[in-house]
């Protein structure tokens, strides 16, 4: 095989082993995420009550396991975040848990030129060639589309993570901001047809 064009992480974080938390683990889990919340500095902003937590599959990454996760206020506004945590051996309880949260006035509701849904939070920086570094970036989102069976990330057109949607939800690990190139967000048909494609970054138009 001829030599690769990017020397990037490519899929290297586990895929979900447990899909979609639910019962008592989503329960601890809640606890974890609310308890972020309340930490979050608004700025003088209202973020009224949370409502239901939707989470989304697991990724690990170096050992650590990330649970994404958004909620809906009572304001209208939307909470994102993520509880990691450190798996223990078979049959013990995680450990080390660590959960990150924000707020956002940007929704679908009202955007409704969006095709995916997402949410990003950097979780550990990749040395490259020339000691470039590249922000190793956890994305979770929910397709806009109908028919979306696979999500992968993309850096300068190259596929670097990609997996399987549960449930209309999806989580990636990849690197971001590597070099100039940024992430992209696509959703694929079981078929291979592209449905969606979206850049982590807002485009205001200007080259």
């Amino acid at each position: 095989m001829p030599p690769i064009q990017r020397f990037v992480p490519c899929c290297a974080a586990e895929p979900a082993q447990e899909g979609v938390p639910y019962g008592r683990w989503a329960e601890a889990l809640r606890g974890e995420f609310l308890n972020a919340c309340l930490r979050i500095e608004t700025d003088g902003v209202t973020l009224g009550d949370p409502g239901e937590i939707v989470w989304f599959p697991d990724r690990t990454y170096h050992g650590r396991t990330y649970v994404p996760a958004t909620a809906r206020t009572s304001e209208g506004l939307e909470l994102y975040g993520y509880v990691s945590f450190l798996r223990g051996d078979e049959g013990a309880d995680p450990t080390d848990f660590v959960a990150v949260a924000d707020f956002t006035e940007e929704t679908a509701d009202a955007n409704p030129e969006w095709t995916i849904d997402l949410c990003d939070e950097p979780i550990a920086a990749w040395r490259g060639e020339e000691g470039k570094i590249a922000t190793m970036t956890l994305v979770w989102g929910i397709p806009l589309v109908k028919g979306g069976a696979l999500a992968t990330a993309e850096l300068a057109d190259h596929a670097v993570d990609q997996c399987e949607i549960v449930a209309e939800r999806f989580s990636l690990i990849a690197p971001d901001d590597y070099r100039g190139d940024t992430l992209e967000v696509a959703i694929w048909s079981r078929r291979g047809d592209v449905l969606a494609r979206e850049s982590l970054y807002e485009d205001d138009g200007e080259e």
